[in-house]
C-alpha cells in the first residue's frame, strides 16, 4: 500500500499536513511572535488571517481541531439576522449584510452560496406590509447585489413553491434570500489562508498557562495533546478568541475579565430532502425566536433551539426534549409530519453570548465585545459567525497598543480565501474537468464548491481507486479523506467524519459504517498501524453511541452525563483548563 497519495509540493497554499505540523511546533518554541491567537474557531482563524495580512508574525493554537466547537455547529448561514431588525439592531444587520456580500462575491464564492427562504404569512391586513417593510430594509442594507430581492406570493403561489405546507398554515408568503456555507469547511479554509500568508497554525495544541514579564502577559505555555510535549510561546500580545471558553481562559491568565460569556445551546436536526417537498427553505416564527428549515444538499437542516447551558462546554448534548421542540414547531405547518425515525443526524452547539441582565439567552447580545483585559492580553467574544472578519480586525486593533511599530490597517475585505481565485472559470470548465478525471460533472461541481481552485490538488491522486466514493458515504470520494489528512490538518477520525466531511450528520449510520475504511485511508498519511486504526474506530463509535443515547434523555443533566462519558480522541487534553 502506498504511504502517500497526494503530492507534497512546498508551494501548496496553506498546507496543514504532518510535516508542517512538526515545523510549526519547532517555530512555536523558537520564535517570538507579534501575536498569539488562542482558539481555532472562526473568530480565532479570522484574527490570525487579519494579523498575518497586516504583516505581523502570528501563531494560532487550538486545543482540539479547527472549528471543533461552535464554528462547526451553527445554522450554516451567512445572514444579516432578519429578526434583529425587530430588535432595532440596524447596525448589526447592516454590518452582517455587508459581510454576506463580500463572502458571496470576493472572499469565498466557492464556499458561500445564495439560499432562498419562504416566510409564510398567517395574519391578514398587518403582517404583509409589516414584514415587507422589514425585508425592504434588509434588501436595501445588503444592497441586494448578489442575491435577488423579496418576492410576494399568494397562498397558491407559496404552496406551489412549498407543497409540503398545510394549506391552512398560511394566507400567503414572501420569499427572500440569504447565503449559506459549510461552517467547518469555511473556518478551516480561513485557517489555511492564514497559514498561506505566514501564520503558524497548529491544532491539538492546548494553552496550559500564561507567561508574564512584570505586570504584562508575554506569551503562553502550550501542550501538544497528542504526545504531551510542552513549550513556551513568546509574543508581544495574546488574543483570547475561545468563544464559550473565554471566562475559563480568563481565569487561567489570572486577569480579571471585562465581560462575561454565557453559553446558549442550539440544537439542529437533519432529515432527508424528500421528507419536505419544497423548492425553498423556510423561516418560521416561534414563541421565543425563529425556526429555520434550511436546504443542505440532499437534506434539510431544521433548527434551532436557544436555551441556557452550563455543563460540559466541549460536548454539548441534545436531549429528547430539544428534538421534540423542533419537531413540534416544524410539524405545526407541515402537511406530512416529521418523526424521530426521519432524523438522519443531530448536532448541538453553544453560542458565546455576552451576558446581560436578562435571564433569557435569546435576549442576550449577539454583538461582540473586545477588551484589553491586561497589558498584552485581549479578549473577544459574542458576535455571530457572519461577522467573524470584522471581529478579527477589531481584536487585532485592540492588541495594537502592545505591538512594536505601526500597525497597518486591516485588508481582509480584499483577501480571497484559498481556492477562490479561478473558481468561476473552473465552474465553466466542469465538463472538461469531469472528462479529464473520469468523474460525473455533478461530482466535479460538488468538489468545486468544497475546494474551489484547489480541486486539481485534491484529485491529483496516484491511485485511481481513491477517485471512487467512500463506501457507505457515496457523497464523498476516498481521495477527500486522504487530502483532509495530508493538507487540511485532520489528525483523528472524528475530524474527517464530523468536520472535513459531514458524514456524521448526513447518513443515518452517522459515520459508523464507514469508520474503518476512512481510518485506513487516513493511516496512509499518518502512518497508523492496525492498533491505532482500531483505536480511532473504537473512540468514534463510542462517541456516536453516546450521542445517540444522550438524545433519548429528557433533560440537559442526564444527556450531559451520558455524552461526556465517551472517550476523547486527543489523549492528553485537559478539561477544564483552569
Amino acid at each position: 500500500m502506498a504511504t502517500r497519495e497526494t503530492p507534497a509540493e512546498p508551494s501548496t497554499p496553506g498546507r496543514l499536513g504532518p510535516r508542517e505540523r512538526e515545523t510549526a511546533w519547532e517555530r512555536l518554541g523558537a520564535e517570538t511572535f507579534d501575536l498569539v491567537v488562542i482558539g481555532g474557531g472562526v473568530v480565532g482563524v479570522g484574527s490570525a488571517l487579519d494579523a498575518a495580512t497586516r504583516g505581523l508574525r502570528v501563531a494560532l493554537v487550538e486545543a482540539r481541531d479547527l472549528a471543533s466547537g461552535t464554528s462547526s455547529r451553527s445554522s450554516k448561514l451567512f445572514h444579516g439576522g432578519l429578526r434583529y431588525l425587530e430588535q432595532l439592531e440596524f447596525g448589526l444587520v447592516r454590518e452582517a449584510l455587508r459581510e454576506r456580500e463580500l463572502m458571496l462575491t470576493r472572499i469565498a464564492p466557492h464556499l458561500v452560496k445564495p439560499v432562498s427562504f419562504l416566510y409564510p404569512l398567517s395574519h391578514r391586513v398587518w403582517e404583509r406590509p409589516y414584514t415587507a417593510a422589514g425585508l425592504m430594509l434588509y434588501d436595501t442594507m445588503g444592497g441586494a447585489r448578489s442575491v435577488p430581492g423579496q418576492k410576494h406570493l399568494t397562498r397558491a403561489g407559496a404552496l406551489r413553491m412549498v407543497p409540503a405546507l398545510k394549506p391552512d398554515a398560511l394566507i400567503g408568503g414572501i420569499r427572500y434570500y440569504d447565503a449559506q456555507a459549510d461552517d467547518a469547511r469555511h473556518t478551516m479554509m480561513v485557517g489555511r489562508t492564514a497559514a498561506h500568508y505566514g501564520a503558524v497554525v497548529r491544532t491539538s495544541t492546548q494553552v496550559v498557562g500564561f507567561l508574564r514579564e512584570a505586570d504584562r502577559v508575554s506569551g503562553v505555555r502550550v501542550r501538544d495533546v497528542e504526545d504531551g510535549r510542552e513549550t513556551d510561546v513568546r509574543a508581544h500580545a495574546v488574543i483570547n478568541a475561545t468563544g464559550v471558553w473565554t471566562d475559563e481562559l480568563q481565569r487561567l491568565s489570572g486577569s480579571r475579565g471585562r465581560f462575561r460569556v454565557r453559553a446558549s445551546k442550539g440544537v439542529h436536526i437533519v432529515v432527508p430532502r424528500d421528507r419536505i417537498v419544497s423548492e425553498s427553505g423556510l423561516i418560521l416564527r416561534t414563541e421565543k425566536s425563529v425556526l429555520f428549515v434550511i436546504p443542505w444538499r440532499n437534506h434539510w437542516i431544521v433548527g434551532t433551539t436557544d436555551t441556557d447551558w452550563n455543563l460540559d462546554l466541549a460536548h454539548p448534548a441534545a436531549t429528547k426534549n430539544d428534538i421534540d421542540y423542533i419537531l413540534d414547531h416544524v410539524n405545526s405547518v407541515l402537511a406530512t409530519p416529521l418523526t424521530h425515525d426521519d432524523i438522519e443526524g443531530v448536532y448541538a452547539g453553544l453560542r458565546p453570548l455576552l451576558a446581560g441582565e436578562s435571564e433569557s439567552t435569546s435576549k442576550l447580545s449577539r454583538e461582540h465585545a473586545v477588551a484589553r483585559v491586561a497589558p498584552g492580553l485581549v479578549a473577544i467574544a459574542g458576535g455571530k459567525y457572519t461577522t467573524y472578519r470584522v471581529m478579527g480586525a477589531d481584536a487585532v486593533d485592540a492588541a495594537s497598543v502592545d505591538l512594536p511599530g505601526r500597525l497597518q490597517p486591516s485588508i481582509t475585505d480584499k483577501v480571497p480565501l484559498v481556492g477562490a481565485d479561478g473558481y468561476h472559470a473552473l465552474v465553466n470548465q466542469a465538463d472538461q474537468l469531469a472528462h479529464r478525471y473520469g468523474l460525473h460533472p455533478y461530482r466535479v461541481r460538488h468538489l468545486l464548491d468544497r475546494y474551489g481552485s484547489l480541486v486539481h490538488e485534491v484529485l491529483a491522486a496516484s491511485d485511481p481507486e481513491l477517485l471512487k466514493p467512500v463506501p457507505h458515504a457515496p457523497d464523498y470520494l476516498q481521495v477527500e479523506v486522504v487530502y483532509a489528512a495530508s493538507h487540511e490538518g485532520a489528525l483523528h477520525l472524528e475530524d474527517v467524519l464530523t468536520r472535513r466531511t459531514r458524514i456524521s450528520i448526513e447518513y443515518p449510520h452517522r459515520g459508523v459504517d464507514c469508520a474503518e475504511v476512512v481510518a485506513r485511508l487516513m493511516a496512509r498519511v499518518h502512518g497508523w498501524d492496525d492498533a491505532q486504526v482500531a483505536r480511532e474506530v473504537e473512540i468514534y463509535t463510542a462517541r456516536v453511541a453516546a450521542e445517540r443515547a444522550s438524545q433519548t434523555e429528557p433533560n440537559d443533566q442526564a444527556a450531559d452525563a451520558v455524552r461526556s462519558a465517551a472517550p476523547e480522541a486527543r489523549p492528553k487534553i485537559t478539561e477544564p483548563v483552569s
